[in-house]
């Protein structure tokens, strides 16, 4: 979807300010919204779904609100759309009802190699052939889709050269919709800066990135 989420490519928000010795976590509320996170995802929806619902946050709320206040708006919207709380519990703080789910938690010796590695999203490649090959020009697709996507619309409608075959991965344009997983071929696509940006941007720049095979066509 169209949102304040997809910054990519728009000017005047200001510079980014970096925070020397910046902590893992500023607050210890940060450090339970990262546990509690990380303890239902796979339970309450899918990781797709939990970005969809970062990016459904009131543009307001997610200019003017931190990472992790992010999470946390994410993760009481899942809560509510399954029916695991009410929006009464979450003003009160109180859960009158046992939250239960169909998939099992994730077990808390499970969230280092999680941590680390992060989840595989990568599967078997003989489950779809790629139609594309380093070197062939490609079209990003101009697309606007209402759900999740993973398609920068800075990119829509240019021009670009396969650079890379990176394999066979997780469609999050389905995934986070219930549509299931619907692996496709990934592929690292190289664009001109001035492609992108105009005849202002350096002549021999280029940007590198990832994108699944139905973003793409044959220019």
């Amino acid at each position: 979807m169209n949102g304040i989420h997809d910054l990519g490519g728009m000017t005047c928000f200001g510079p980014i300010l970096r925070e020397e010795n910046e902590p893992v976590f500023h607050a210890p509320w940060e450090r339970r919204v990262f546990a509690m996170t990380m303890l239902t995802m796979g339970v309450v929806d899918t990781l797709d779904a939990f970005r969809h619902a970062i990016e459904r946050m009131d543009p307001v709320h997610y200019l003017t609100s931190t990472y992790y206040e992010h999470w946390l708006a994410a993760l009481e919207t899942l809560l509510l759309e399954h029916g695991l709380v009410t929006a009464e519990e979450l003003a009160t703080g109180t859960v009158r009802t046992p939250v239960t789910s169909p998939r099992s938690p994730l077990p808390p010796e499970a969230m280092v190699a999680i941590v680390r590695r992060g989840v595989p999203a990568n599967r078997p490649a003989d489950q779809r052939t790629p139609r594309f090959r380093p070197g062939d020009q490609v079209i990003a697709r101009n697309l606007h889709p209402i759900g999740h996507t993973r398609l920068p619309r800075y990119v829509r409608g240019k021009r670009g050269v396969i650079a890379r075959v990176h394999g066979t991965f997780v469609y999050p344009d389905t995934n986070a919709h219930g549509g299931g997983e619907q692996p496709q071929p990934v592929y690292s696509v190289c664009f001109m800066a001035r492609e992108l940006w105009g005849p202002s941007a350096a002549e021999r720049d280029r940007l590198y990135i990832d994108l699944w095979e139905d973003y793409l066509q044959e220019a």
